[in-house]
């Protein structure tokens, strides 16, 4: 038996008449599409850093120079100076105007790992020495906030999506087992699942990360977070499969399909699991956000991505700190990232549920 639902018209029309699922996906395409050539289009790469641009502010993009006007952007170099109470204040100095380009020279990096490239989206004409195009401002060490907010946006992103992946092997493994074969089975696999679901779920996850060693490799830490994730979440999706398969074991196809010899395997896979997938693409989609508010939890306190990497979450460490975001307010931007994310998620997952909702 097959399931229609990414072919059903009804369903489809439902979803794009769906007043905020559209600009959902939208962001997500956009967001992942950055994802995926962040090497290109940040200016910079994210361990590039000049620290006498501490905290730099957002630099201003000038159409103008002497007041005339110009085609082409223009940025000024900035100096800093301490006022009374010892803060920097930039300065820019507009005799030295530095042209924004697209498919500048920059920083050599290696483009999805393997191939390299100097080419960015944009940047300085010439790359300049004195002067930086901080679209988003500079951190403590005068990095470009906006290149590793993008090159961020692998681990925030990604991590969802592989971690949803994990999970929902296990929910439909474990729960469409124990639905299925019901008895001994199905009353071993959902006391094994409650154990997990007994704890809350961020003190779970603390805990299986406090049992590895804090001083690891960026790269260990993010697959080491997307086990964790995937081991929080999957108890309770495997306790709805488990639900939905009992249901439909019973129907009458099933039934036939034990009649006509059909091996245990074949009617989980080809008979009851399909019948689940609707519910599962919702759920997944709502999911996605509990992993990259997880993920910005642990590297937020340290447990997670660690510096030079950059992720959403460790990049919102430095906002901790009451007066440094009165002072320099840009370093919260990583949050909005993170929030815009997450409700575009939302949005999605509420479009599909309506639209697969056959009751609607």
């Amino acid at each position: 038996m097959k399931i229609k639902f990414f072919i059903d018209k009804r369903a489809q029309q439902k979803f794009f008449g769906h007043p905020l699922a559209v600009p959902g996906l939208v962001i997500l395409c956009i967001l992942y599409f950055v994802m995926a050539f962040a090497e290109f289009i940040a200016p910079y790469h994210y361990d590039n850093s000049d620290r006498s641009k501490s905290y730099q502010p957002p630099s201003k993009i000038h159409f103008a120079h002497n007041g005339n006007f110009t085609l082409v952007p223009v940025v000024y170099p900035k100096s800093f100076e301490f006022n009374e109470v010892f803060e920097r204040v930039y300065v820019e100095d507009k005799s030295k105007p530095y042209k924004v380009a697209l498919f500048t020279k920059g920083d050599k990096v290696k483009l999805w790992g393997f191939l390299t490239i100097d080419r960015h989206l944009f940047g300085l004409k010439d790359n300049p020495q004195d002067a930086r195009i901080y679209l988003m401002g500079a951190d403590a060490v005068g990095r470009d906030l906006f290149s590793r907010i993008i090159y961020g946006s692998r681990v925030s992103l990604s991590v969802g999506f592989f971690g949803v992946m994990i999970t929902f092997f296990l929910g439909f493994l474990i729960g469409g087992a124990a639905g299925y074969f019901g008895g001994k089975l199905d009353w071993a696999l959902m006391r094994f699942a409650e154990c997990f679901m007994l704890v809350p779920s961020f003190f779970l996850m603390l805990a299986l990360r406090s049992a590895f060693p804090i001083k690891i490799s960026s790269v260990q830490v993010y697959f080491l977070i997307v086990i964790i994730m995937s081991l929080v979440g999957w108890a309770g999706f495997a306790r709805v499969i488990r639900g939905m398969s009992l249901s439909i074991g019973q129907r009458d196809y099933v039934t036939a399909a034990k009649a006509l010899g059909a091996s245990h395997l074949r009617i989980i896979v080809r008979h009851i699991l399909p019948q689940t997938m609707s519910y599962a693409i919702v759920s997944m989609t709502l999911s996605i956000p509990a992993y990259i508010l997880g993920e910005s939890a642990l590297s937020l306190i340290g447990l997670g991505i660690q510096d030079p990497h950059a992720s959403w979450g460790n990049l919102l460490s430095a906002a901790m700190n009451l007066s440094q975001i009165q002072l320099h307010p840009w370093i919260l931007l990583p949050g909005v990232f993170i929030f815009i994310t997450i409700m575009a998620f939302n949005f999605v997952g509420d479009g599909l549920r309506d639209a697969l909702d056959p009751n609607r």
